[in-house]
């Protein structure tokens, strides 16, 4: 796994910073963030997609990314997208 460092959240200091990836093997989007609180996690458990059960499943979890980090996120999409070409 080869990642790319796209973006770090510019409003966090020195510890713990929500951060985003591309690995360019796989052109997959790699995000360290905040974990969701208990209340936002049972939302998510309780509105799935339709067809398929609900709750969250052992292997995924949910994250918040703050909405200021949206610039990075495109950028990591971009650098995704290149990363399939």
């Amino acid at each position: 796994m080869d990642l790319q460092f796209i973006g770090i959240d510019p409003e966090t200091g020195k510890n713990g910073s929500p951060t985003a990836w591309v690995d360019q093997e796989t052109a997959d989007i790699v995000i360290q963030s905040y974990t969701a609180d208990e209340a936002t996690r049972a939302q998510c458990a309780d509105r799935t997609a339709p067809g398929h059960a609900k709750g969250i499943p052992d292997h995924e979890t949910v994250i918040r990314i703050p909405a200021h980090m949206v610039p990075i996120l495109r950028e990591a999409c971009d650098a995704a997208q290149r990363a399939q070409l």
